[in-house]
């Protein structure tokens, strides 16, 4: 049965539309927020100036359901589908379990530093502990019935949000990993029976060969087989802020963007259409990747030992200290065709200029000091995710800039602090944690002190 809030939705949505020659009825408060609406032909009049403005509003507004927020009605066929998921004890809008669990992206994204008292709040900022997601989650066993000695999810992942700052440069990073592994993956059919080592800027994906006929995959690593950089998810699973933002809104906030399910089309039943415009994804994919980096501050003698013994014990291996782009500006495109980061471009933002100001380096391009190799590692099962997945133990290199201010730590936010998140390491980095762990206490407290030069830009805090 649908409830009271979708039932006035729908109808609040036809009054609109029935009024719309005559005017909209006077409801103080009762009109969609999300105005004004955006579409993909308007960007070519608009400052770059005013695209951000735009995006930081769809970051901010507080959807309603005048907007499209939430699902339709549930579908009993397939309840865990997005646009048929239930509510909780059917309130018409919010689940929490498996999404419909936020009103507006910055709500999840608002602590720009957790090391400030009070914290410093802002745009683009991390989530607590109490903002988790919970995603692709049926059932929790929260009493722990099991008698296994925890609660425990029945699948899916838990997940903390991340920050969005220096978004640009990561993504850019991306795509031109994305072309030189294209580039290489055209090398092996050039010479068939060859194992093509798939290295970009210094990483190793390991090798890829083909034969005459198909490819043979078993030797890379640390990327999908279609050798498509995908930086954003603890997976690994986007390629752009852009896609990670259209699954995002879905998720979280029952909202469907028209290039996922059409123009004019109420997939999810809800009585809304067109919940989020082509333009508007653009312009808030243009105000993510224009979020400024994080920086390095107060590095003390201490903290540039402590960079030193980082190296020495192999956390660099995966945390490179710095990468470097060929550009400096970051494509954006629609529709995006993540094999080919070149098609279909709409815009080119400059990253090393205002707003996002990523340091320059001498070659033409933009040194980006994210502390990630941007390739997926076995963290080893202490860290595995309960969703059944061949990658539950396996996530993508966390950045580490920006990390001082971040708490809590790791993919779901269990560590409270940078040595627990460190011993939490088990996998490919259980070497790197035994010897953090072997370390003379000094030689410990430097490495801290080397992470704590790790700061958020204090320009996005409100």
């Amino acid at each position: 049965m649908m409830s009271t809030n979708r039932i006035l939705a729908i109808v609040l949505s036809g009054l609109f539309g029935a009024a719309a020659h005559a005017g909209p009825p006077d409801l103080p408060g009762e009109t969609p927020t999300l105005t004004p609406r955006i579409e993909q032909s308007d960007l070519a009049t608009m400052s770059l100036i005013e695209m951000i403005e735009h995006g930081r509003r769809i970051f901010s507004t507080p959807f309603t359901v005048m907007d499209g927020l939430g699902d339709g009605p549930m579908d009993s066929s397939d309840p865990t589908a997005f646009g048929g998921r239930p509510t909780l004890d059917d309130n018409g809008m919010f689940l929490r379990v498996n999404g419909l669990d936020s009103q507006t992206c910055n709500e999840c994204h608002s602590i720009v530093s957790n090391a400030t008292r009070p914290p410093l709040l802002g745009i683009g900022g991390v989530g607590g502990v109490s903002t988790n997601a919970f995603f692709g989650v049926t059932g929790v066993d929260a009493d722990d019935t099991r008698n296994n000695g925890f609660a425990e999810l029945d699948d899916g992942r838990l997940v903390n949000p991340p920050f969005l700052f220096g978004a640009g440069g990561i993504e850019l990073l991306g795509k031109e990993m994305t072309q030189d592994l294209q580039a290489l993956k055209r090398q092996a059919i050039d010479h068939p029976g060859t194992a093509v080592a798939l290295i970009s800027k210094a990483i190793d994906f390991g090798t890829l060969s083909h034969d005459g006929v198909e490819f043979d995959y078993s030797g890379v690593e640390g990327v999908d087989a279609d050798l498509v950089l995908k930086p954003f998810g603890r997976k690994g699973e986007f390629a752009t802020v852009r896609g990670f933002d259209v699954g995002a809104l879905q998720f979280h906030l029952g909202l469907q963007a028209v290039e996922l399910v059409g123009e004019d089309v109420d997939d999810d039943g809800d009585g809304i259409a067109n919940e989020i415009k082509v333009g508007e994804l653009s312009v808030l994919h243009v105000h993510n990747v224009l979020l400024p980096p994080p920086t390095d501050r107060l590095r003390n003698d201490d903290a540039i030992e402590g960079m030193a013994i980082f190296e020495e014990i192999g956390c660099s291996d995966c945390h490179v200290l710095e990468m470097r782009t060929r550009s400096r500006n970051l494509s954006l495109a629609f529709p995006e065709v993540d094999v080919d980061p070149t098609a279909n471009v709409y815009i080119d933002l400059n990253l090393a200029k205002k707003p996002a100001r990523i340091k320059r380096d001498a070659a033409g391009g933009l040194r980006i000091n994210a502390l990630s190799d941007l390739k997926r590692h076995d963290m080893g099962a202490g860290l595995a995710e309960s969703a059944g997945m061949p990658l539950d133990d396996v996530f993508i290199t966390a950045r580490l800039w920006g990390v001082a201010d971040t708490a809590p730590y790791l993919h779901d936010g269990r560590a409270t602090t940078l040595s627990e998140a460190i011993l939490f390491h088990g996998g490919e980095a259980q070497a790197s944690r035994d010897q953090f762990e072997a370390l003379v206490s000094e030689d410990r407290i430097k490495i801290l002190e080397f992470l704590r030069s790790l700061r958020t830009p204090r320009s996005m805090a409100q």
